[in-house]
């Protein structure tokens, strides 16, 4: 009450919570997350996936469960395993939402310092992944300083709202019921491909319905590489970006932008 001072016990677990939820957002924004707009990648892409998802002591893991069905997935983990110089790269793939909420399929996530969610259809994803466990250690991962990397239909699903989520085709922006990503980059909207298929403009639409989100378009052979909050730009193209408001603009490569701000640096 006014006037009188605060019991100590009751000061003293307010302190601790709030040391405990700093501590938990300093946990939150201490890996990356990676999202590239599809392609192949670069030798400066896979530089960076290196110097920060462990090097030729990471501990890969890989999750092509956005795949197309009979895909082959041999060239992606011998791929990833030439990048970092490592002789295995555990792979993730089932569509079994009570396997991949089970301790033992998330297992190779307890290890992994970089997590590579491969492309194809998002909403994949969304339905075997959203609300389970695998979710949850991705989650992890960062807390402990990791990556968590995206391409293509891997890129939408790390932001809040998953565009093309629609699984009769991915010319559906915004598909009811398939609206949310893993919200790794929270209050965003990442697209792909977007110099490729011309989809400069598609996020307006995202945008325009809704206004808190911030629309990120990825060029292929380009990443935005999040840590804490800011991005940056790395790759042969640009970085779209949509804001309620305010006029579209892109970002080359070697830019940096402020995700709080909501501004370029």
């Amino acid at each position: 009450m006014e006037g009188q001072n605060m019991p100590i016990p009751r000061l003293l677990t307010l302190v601790l919570l709030f040391f405990a939820f700093h501590n938990c957002a300093r946990a939150a924004s201490k890996g990356f997350v990676i999202a590239m707009g599809g392609g192949n990648g670069t030798p400066e892409i896979y530089e960076k996936w290196k110097s920060v998802g462990g090097g030729k002591n990471a501990h890969v893991v890989l999750i092509p469960t956005a795949n197309n069905p009979g895909d082959d997935m041999e060239p992606v983990v011998n791929g990833l395993k030439r990048v970092f110089g490592v002789q295995d790269v555990s792979v993730l793939d089932t569509k079994d939402r009570a396997k991949a909420d089970s301790a033992e399929f998330a297992a190779p996530l307890k290890q992994a310092t970089f997590v590579f969610i491969d492309g194809g259809r998002q909403w994949r994803l969304a339905d075997a992944y959203l609300d389970t466990r695998v979710e949850r250690e991705l989650r992890n991962v960062l807390k402990r300083g990791g990556v968590v990397a995206g391409s293509s239909a891997g890129a939408s699903i790390l932001a809040s709202y998953l565009v093309r989520g629609d699984p009769a085709g991915p010319d559906v922006v915004m598909a009811k019921g398939h609206e949310r990503g893993f919200g790794l980059v929270p209050n965003s909207a990442i697209d792909q491909h977007v110099s490729e298929r011309h989809r400069e403009h598609d996020l307006e639409a995202v945008v325009a319905t809704h206004p808190k989100l911030l629309g990120i378009g990825i060029d292929p052979n380009t990443i935005i590489v999040v840590h804490g909050d800011q991005f940056e730009v790395i790759g042969s193209g640009k970085v779209t970006i949509t804001k309620a408001g305010h006029p579209q603009y892109s970002l080359p490569s070697g830019s940096h932008f402020d995700l709080r701000k909501r501004k370029p640096l």
